[in-house]
């Protein structure tokens, strides 16, 4: 299990909720069961819609988790991320800060979802 922590201005407090690591679902699906209004328009990793901050919150080198072709490319594209970035992402497993929820899988970490 992970605790993600939902933070807005959209929202009167920050929210949450509890998801199964690793279960194949998106940041996006677990946002919208939990009625977090999250932005999103395609739910495909196309229109960069879904745009994030993702924070881990145990003081621990965050889990590397594989970045999209579709994600790196709109990220690059919105200025969130550099190929630097995604080099360092994909050889030293160090995920960007920046992702697009509908393309992010909960790992075994508690993280904190900026939008």
């Amino acid at each position: 299990m992970a605790n993600v922590t939902f933070t807005s201005p959209r929202l009167q407090r920050d929210v949450t909720v509890y998801a199964v690591a690793g279960d194949t679902h998106t940041l996006l699906s677990v946002a919208k069961q939990h009625k977090v209004p999250l932005n999103f328009e395609c739910e495909n990793g196309e229109c960069g819609s879904c745009l994030i901050q993702v924070s881990v919150l145990s003081g621990k080198a965050p889990v590397g988790m594989s970045l999209t072709e579709k994600e790196k490319t709109v990220l690059r594209y919105a200025g969130k991320i550099t190929q630097a970035q995604i080099d360092d992402a994909e050889t030293n497993d160090r995920p960007p800060p920046w992702r697009l929820a509908c393309q992010f899988i909960v790992r075994h970490e508690d993280v904190l979802v900026t939008f």
